[in-house]
């Protein structure tokens, strides 16, 4: 999926609206369909238009895909069940789910008309401003459903056997026919008297009451990538709903990431933003300023003379980037402080300095006072 120009294949601008894109894919679909355009390359072409329809026609994918160039966002790590896949899954169902509703209509088939998919499930997970920076392993436990422990997933009692479905002779599948835009076609569906398992159980186990699921508490390992950012959504494949078919694919989990404020740091994409405050006295007479960073603190040199929300940027000292190499800046925002309280010897001392530095000395509000008058 990477690389690939979305907006180009489907022949709409970036900023086309939802209706736009739409109609561009049900024209380009209805050309390239392979069951229509018999041209070698029309297949490819229709899988290459649903790809980039099923990004663009989903917001959250759409927006990471213009931000990032992934519909998953700033991703590209690996992962796979129990390991951080979340980002970088990329197109996974998406062309898929598209195509079935093509290819069912003429009686192709599909993932569904093939094996049975289990849901996927959400879930929460909050971490701190520093885990976010750096990654960390999380173990977390979730309700879902798993195989029966008793009758392995098979629904029928323990020592009971089952029979196979007549209706569809065992394949969980029945074919009708359907008036679709483009004729009268076959299509696939779940065969009702098995419900699609393609077996007739005569007597069901009582503990999952013939499904061959039961919902159980499980711990997964989650991997948090360095970088990631609040908001964001991990997504672990098989980590979903279980499914009791034995041809049967697990949906996936979707883990949403809710990160702690830092006390001082505040986060711009891969940038640190901070406000250092630092008496008046230093920023005229110069000095040292301790800054935190997200390993500790660091000084940072201040020139006499600097003027306040004088900003210093520190390379590198950033949030590392998700996808590549390096770091984003820290950027350091001087404010000076004037005291609350001053007495009677310090006033002395401030007039006595006051009287000491010309006016031309504040060209600033020499300025402004001669465009004031």
């Amino acid at each position: 999926m990477a690389n690939k120009d979305y907006y180009s294949i489907l022949g709409v601008s970036k900023t086309a609206s939802d209706d736009e894109i739409k109609s561009s894919y049900r024209n380009l679909a209805k050309k390239y369909h392979p069951d229509i355009n018999k041209e070698a390359d029309a297949q490819e072409k229709f899988k290459e238009i649903s790809e980039a329809y099923s990004v663009l026609s989903d917001k959250t994918k759409r927006a990471n895909y213009d931000q990032f160039g992934s519909a998953d966002g700033p991703q590209g790590f690996g992962g796979g069940t129990g390991g951080y896949s979340g980002f970088g899954q990329g197109f996974e169902g998406g062309f898929e789910d598209i195509f079935n509703i093509f290819g069912n209509a003429f009686g192709r088939g599909g993932r569904g008309a093939s094996r049975e998919q289990g849901a996927d499930l959400t879930t929460d997970l909050t971490i701190t401003f520093e885990e976010a920076a750096f990654g960390v392993e999380k173990e977390i436990v979730i309700q879902r459903a798993e195989k029966c422990g008793h009758c392995h997933g098979s629904g029928a009692k323990a020592g009971t056997t089952t029979t196979t479905c007549t209706d569809c002779g065992g394949t969980g599948k029945v074919q009708f026919v359907q008036n679709t835009l483009f004729g009268r076609v076959a299509s696939m569906t779940d065969c009702k008297t098995c419900g699609g398992s393609g077996k007739i159980i005569k007597e069901k186990c009582p503990h999952c009451h013939g499904s061959g699921l039961s919902q159980q508490s499980v711990t997964v390992k989650v991997k948090i990538p360095a970088g990631i950012d609040d908001g964001q959504t991990i997504r672990m494949r098989g980590e979903g709903e279980q499914v009791a078919s034995p041809n049967g694919v697990p949906g996936d989990l979707h883990i949403n990431i809710n990160v702690q404020p830092h006390k001082l740091l505040v986060r711009k994409e891969f940038n640190l933003y901070v406000d250092v405050y630092v008496p008046f006295t230093t920023l005229l007479l110069g000095g040292e300023m301790e800054v935190p960073t997200l390993k500790g603190t660091t000084t940072v040199d201040i020139k006499p003379l600097t003027q306040s929300n004088t900003k210093y940027t520190l390379k590198g000292k950033g949030i590392k980037y998700l996808r590549g190499f390096g770091s984003g800046d820290l950027i350091v925002t001087l404010k000076g402080e004037i005291p609350k309280n001053l007495d009677k010897g310090a006033k002395k001392l401030v007039k006595e300095l006051e009287n000491a530095i010309s006016d031309k000395d504040y060209p600033k509000t020499e300025n402004y006072n001669k465009k004031l008058k």
